[in-house]
């Protein structure tokens, strides 16, 4: 079952998927939804939000996306959100930066 989730998105974040992904925004917040998911359960899980985003007044988001994604998935990322006490919405957001970090450090590595 598909569920719709609304995800807002800063400029950098926005500029950072279109450099590294692509135009399309929705492609690169799946690729690093499902990046995120897969790894909370590995023995490399993702890093935590910092406690300083969790209490960051909401900026005016540069994108704000309503994207489905699937029931485990949505589960995934609503049990880790509880647990890290934020939204899963803050939660999303936060997951498209770490993987846009993780691609910025794997090309600094290949291009050495």
């Amino acid at each position: 079952m598909r569920h719709s989730m609304k995800i807002s998105l800063g400029t950098f974040a926005c500029s950072g998927i279109e450099a590294h992904l692509g135009s399309d925004l929705a492609i690169g917040v799946r690729e690093a939804l499902a990046d995120y998911t897969r790894r909370l359960d590995s023995d490399a899980p993702p890093i935590d939000m910092p406690r300083l985003a969790h209490e960051a007044l909401p900026a005016k988001p540069a994108k704000v996306l309503d994207l489905p994604v699937s029931e485990e998935t949505l589960e995934a990322l609503e049990r880790e959100a509880s647990r890290q006490g934020t939204s899963v919405s803050q939660l999303a957001a936060h997951s498209v930066l770490v993987y846009l970090a993780e691609i910025d450090r794997m090309t600094q590595f290949s291009a050495v």
